[in-house]
């Protein structure tokens, strides 16, 4: 079964896009990465998974249940952590975490057992009261409101901001615990080097579209190469004019491009160029995301 499956999903807002023909299927227990500018259509995809807005057509099932027609039902089985997470000022950490449990048919024991668990790894004080709570803390309770319950689907969108370094590697380490477990993880952010470390495939969106979905060590593996070279001339962009060029960067005695290509039409053409060193390296998914948005294929 389909952890996640949408087909045509579209969301317009009057005269404003949205996501259009968003067609995205997510495996049972993948750790899935979704990733896009601000306004791409990221939030609007999670907020219509949710049941939070509705989609103007299409459709969409999580776990193969209807988003339309099994909202509340669905919505037990998530855990959500929006970017901005907004609470009542005046209650403890404690207090509220409780109140959330209370939404879900859950031993009160177990629940109790699992938010004190979580706190103690992201040194959370469960008994300040929320609004002396900083941005990074009040993040923590997000993460702990949405795990409590033990979830079968995880949506993250934009998840770190406020943690610090040390606190961000333990809540991956948290979610890869409950990914283990069996958990479907859908982690949306603009911190590429989180998704690369962290997701298995990853789904680019741009303009509300899905332009790219492709496993992330297929997509750094096969898609393109980052070339750089030394030489004792001076080399520009027109000494390189073959297909599958792009990204051309040019510093003193040095030049780096994106190949995507057969790799022996490139090396004809670098053999020629008295070269003093050379070094092929795999891109990083940043230089992929830039690539796919600058050349807008």
């Amino acid at each position: 079964m389909k952890a996640i499956e949408t087909k045509k999903l579209t969301k317009s807002y009057g005269k404003e896009r949205g996501i259009v023909d968003l067609d995205l299927s997510i495996e049972e227990g993948e750790f899935f990465g979704f990733i896009g500018p601000n306004g791409s259509g990221k939030s609007t995809t999670i907020r219509t998974l949710l049941g939070l807005i509705f989609p103007s057509s299409g459709t969409a099932t999580v776990f193969g249940k209807d988003i339309s027609k099994f909202g509340p039902e669905i919505r037990e089985q998530i855990g959500y952590l929006p970017s901005e997470v907004f609470y009542y000022d005046n209650m403890r950490a404690i207090d509220l975490l409780r109140y959330s449990a209370s939404f879900y048919k859950l031993d009160k024991s177990h629940t109790d057992k699992k938010i004190h668990d979580l706190a103690s790894q992201l040194n959370l004080d469960l008994n300040k009261k929320i609004d002396n709570l900083s941005y990074g803390n009040k993040k923590k309770v997000g993460i702990i409101q949405g795990l409590l319950h033990s979830p079968k689907l995880i949506i993250l969108d934009e998840p770190t901001g406020g943690l610090d370094p040390l606190i961000q590697q333990k809540f991956f380490d948290i979610l890869k615990v409950e990914n283990k477990k069996g958990a479907t993880i859908l982690f949306s952010s603009h911190i590429l080097s989180e998704v690369q470390k962290l997701c298995g495939r990853v789904a680019i969106i741009k303009e509300g579209k899905i332009i790219k979905v492709e496993e992330i060590s297929s997509l750094i593996k096969n898609t393109y190469k980052r070339i750089t070279l030394d030489s004792a001339k001076v080399l520009k962009e027109t000494d390189f004019k073959i297909p599958g060029i792009s990204d051309f960067k040019s510093t003193s005695g040095s030049v780096s491009f994106l190949y995507n290509g057969d790799i022996n039409i490139v090396t004809k053409v670098i053999a020629g160029q008295n070269l003093t060193n050379l070094l092929i390296q795999e891109p990083d998914l940043e230089e992929i995301f830039l690539h796919y948005y600058k050349e807008g294929e």
